[in-house]
């Protein structure tokens, strides 16, 4: 007869082209989702996220940097030009690549400071821009990182 309740067109061995289909398009929606979600963190930080912003330096190697003014800071002008201070003044023209920062010619002035962390904080932002340091910008927290060096910002209210 014409009428047909289903349970005839169905085999429950696996074999159901239908249920076949049903799985392989499932599989493909969740490997596209999760190919999401790492191409996601990988999203490579672009010049304009950091135009204009002005970052005041919270974390050296996993130790809080002592609060006296001025802060050590870094700020981005527009063109990616790279300035800021931790005992002496640095300038220079940034380039990002691949994630990383790098500040070929960085120009740094250079007084002798009483402070024995300004002063090794001088000799490793020079370091790491001169290098490349890879950058991770996540809210308001500015990461830069090298294979021995970590430096923590934060973001400052302005960019003054």
């Amino acid at each position: 007869h014409g009428c047909s309740t289903g349970y005839n067109s169905h085999r429950f061995d696996g074999t159901n082209p239908e249920e076949k289909m049903k799985k392989l398009i499932a599989l493909v929606a969740l490997s596209a989702v999760l190919a999401g979600c790492v191409s996601s963190r990988a999203v490579q930080l672009k010049p304009e996220q950091l135009e204009n912003q002005r970052f005041v330096l919270t974390t050296f190697n996993g130790k809080s940097v002592a609060p006296d003014e001025p802060k050590p800071e870094i700020r981005f002008d527009k063109d990616l030009r790279v300035s800021g201070k931790m005992c002496n003044g640095f300038t220079g023209q940034g380039k990002l690549s691949e994630g990383a920062l790098t500040v070929k010619h960085l120009a740094m002035t250079m007084m002798m400071c009483s402070d024995t962390q300004r002063n090794e904080l001088d000799h490793t932002i020079n370091a790491m821009l001169a290098e490349g340091a890879q950058v991770d910008l996540t809210g308001n927290q500015l990461t830069l990182t090298t294979a021995t060096q970590t430096l923590i910002y934060t973001r400052a209210a302005n960019a003054q």
